[in-house]
C-alpha cells in the first residue's frame, strides 16, 4: 500500500532565519561560516535549510540581496535627495551609521563577506564585487543627471566621482570592521566631502 504524504510545513520564520544567517556570513565571511555555524544561527537543522534556500552559496546570495534591500536602504533614499552635493553626504553619512550600528557586527556585509577567497573559485567574491559595482553605476547614473541639469560642474566625470565617493565607503567599512568608531569615520566623510565639486 502506498502511503501519500504531504510536505510539511517548515515550521520556521524563513526571513528571521535569513537574518541570523546574514549575521553569521558578516561575521565570518562567507569561507569562513560553517554549515553547522549557520544552521544553528537559524534554528534549522540541514534539510531544512536545503529545501528552503538551496546550498551555502544560494543561502548567501539571499542574505546579500535581504541586506541590500534592507541594511542598505540608505543608499536607494539617497539617490533621491534633490543636489548631487546632498546624494552624496547623504549616502556617505548613512553609511557611517550603518557601519557602526550597535544591534550588527561592525564593518559591510558585501565588504567581509569575501574578503577571503577558498573552494568556489572566486566566485562569491565576483558576485559581492558585481553587487558593488551594480551600486556604484546607479549613483553614477544619478551624478550624470546632475551634470546634465547644471547641478554639477561641466566637465565633472561621474563616472570617477562615483567611483571616488565608493572608494570612501568600501574603505570606511574596512576600518569600521576593525573598531575605528562612528566620529573617525564622519571625520573622513568631513574631509571626502570637500573634494565635491559644487559643494554649498
Amino acid at each position: 500500500m502506498t502511503v501519500k504524504t504531504k510536505g510539511r510545513p517548515r515550521g520556521f520564520d524563513a526571513d528571521a532565519a535569513l537574518d541570523r544567517a546574514i549575521e553569521v556570513f558578516w561575521r565570518h565571511g562567507y569561507e569562513g561560516a560553517s554549515l553547522t555555524d549557520l544552521t544553528d544561527a537559524m534554528g534549522i537543522n540541514r534539510p531544512s535549510m536545503y529545501a528552503a534556500y538551496g546550498n551555502k552559496e544560494e543561502l548567501f546570495r539571499r542574505a546579500v540581496a535581504r541586506y541590500a534591500e534592507h541594511d542598505m536602504a540608505y543608499a536607494r533614499e539617497a539617490l533621491a535627495r534633490p543636489t548631487a552635493y546632498q546624494v552624496i553626504e547623504s549616502f556617505l553619512r548613512a553609511n557611517v551609521e550603518a557601519l557602526t550600528r550597535a544591534d550588527r557586527p561592525s564593518g559591510c556585509l558585501s565588504i567581509q563577506g569575501g574578503l577571503a577567497g577558498g573552494s568556489d573559485h572566486g566566485e562569491v567574491a565576483r558576485f559581492l564585487a558585481e553587487s558593488r559595482l551594480a551600486g556604484e553605476r546607479a549613483l553614477a547614473a544619478r551624478l550624470a543627471r546632475a551634470v546634465d541639469e547644471g547641478d554639477l560642474p561641466a566637465g565633472t566625470d561621474p563616472a570617477a566621482l562615483a567611483r571616488y565617493v565608493m572608494t570612501v565607503s568600501e574603505g570606511n567599512a574596512v576600518h569600521a570592521a576593525a573598531g575605528v568608531d562612528r566620529a573617525s569615520l564622519h571625520a573622513t566623510v568631513d574631509i571626502a566631502l570637500r573634494a565635491v565639486p559644487g559643494r554649498p
